[in-house]
């Protein structure tokens, strides 16, 4: 339920240029930050992944804020919902949990 509201905020940054930078930079900061405290909190396989990954896409989008990389939405989305896709497929094989040693 949490998740809403940030993939809302990317969706509409999809949409609207001049809003992108500060929606998607946001979106992804607060499902980056969520991730790494649910992969502290209960050890979730996927969020040890995504966390790294989402952090990533926000920096990624600020550096493309001062023009030091283009940003190329298409590629970035697909990137971060393919390799998210991946490691929530990763919990199959794995387990969803990490198990404490």
């Amino acid at each position: 339920m949490y998740w809403c509201l940030p993939i809302v905020a990317v969706l509409v940054g999809w949409h609207d240029q001049k809003a992108r930078l500060v929606l998607w930079i946001s979106a992804f900061l607060v499902m980056g930050v969520a991730c790494f405290a649910n992969a502290a909190r209960c050890g979730r396989v996927h969020c040890y992944v995504t966390g790294p990954l989402l952090l990533a896409a926000a920096a990624y989008v600020s550096l493309s804020g001062f023009h030091l990389v283009p940003l190329q939405p298409g590629i970035l989305l697909n990137t971060v919902g393919g390799v998210a896709v991946l490691a929530c497929l990763a919990e199959i094989p794995l387990g969803r949990y990490r198990r404490k040693v």
